[in-house]
């Protein structure tokens, strides 16, 4: 299932972790394992914020995919999501 993971990471840490410089790597790091289609990082409420669009397999792929942000005090919000092509399928199949 295509997913939209929106990670909002805590300031004072993401702080610290951009001066200890493991910023990068955590980051490559999460992205290495979620293998998102997309990757957009970005200011969300006054937070760095991570958005990625990555295939689940299986909800059990959830805890090794969300810790690595959870420890780093992130808050987490992921969503299924569809593309255009999805959306076709999706309302093609409706019988009204």
């Amino acid at each position: 299932m295509r997913m939209l993971l929106t990670a909002q990471m805590d300031t004072e840490i993401a702080n610290r972790s951009v001066s200890e410089g493991t910023m990068s790597k955590m980051m490559e790091e999460v992205v290495e394992h979620l293998k998102p289609e997309a990757a957009y990082f970005t200011v969300q409420n006054g937070q760095r914020t991570c958005l990625t669009v990555f295939d689940m397999k299986d909800s059990a792929q959830m805890p090794p995919l969300l810790e690595p942000l959870f420890h780093a005090g992130s808050k987490i919000g992921p969503q299924p999501v569809m593309n255009l092509d999805d959306l076709r399928v999706g309302l093609g199949d409706m019988k009204c």
